[in-house]
């Protein structure tokens, strides 16, 4: 899939790192470098645009290292980029660990997977199909 991007960052463009990888990293586009003070959130420029085809969105997940190593994640896990947005893809990074933690300039600081979706139609009905699971949810169905 050829999917059209406009690249007003410093860096490479966003690839993936091996043959089977769903998602490319993102790298943060800064002028200077930005902390991110424990349980503090900001929205990190990328300097990349896209325009992705119609039934497609661009997924912004976390990247394992950073929350694993370093507890910094999306904070709108995943979010979206509708094929409609012109703008400038930004990342809503959020600081869960007990430190400081700065982001340098073309540091990788998510990942994006283009998937395909579907737009649902409502058919507004009085009652629902029954099912054995029924109304049980949040653990309903228990440990094996």
């Amino acid at each position: 899939m050829q999917i059209k991007i406009v690249n007003q960052s410093k860096h490479p463009l966003p690839n993936y790192a091996t043959p089977l990888s769903a998602g490319m990293d993102l790298r943060a586009n800064l002028d200077a470098p930005v902390t991110l003070q424990p349980m503090q959130r900001k929205l990190i420029p990328t300097g990349l645009r896209i325009e992705l085809p119609e039934g497609y969105e661009a997924q912004i997940r976390p990247r394992s290292g950073l929350a694993i190593k370093k507890g910094i994640t999306v904070l709108n896990s995943p979010g979206t980029i509708d094929a409609d947005y012109r703008g400038e893809i930004g990342v809503i990074l959020i600081n869960l660990s007990t430190e400081p933690f700065v982001i340098e300039d073309g540091e990788r600081i998510c990942q994006m997977v283009i998937a395909r979706h579907e737009q649902a139609s409502w058919t507004e009905v009085t009652e629902l199909t029954d099912t054995e699971r029924g109304e049980g949810g949040f653990g309903h169905t228990g440990k094996q």
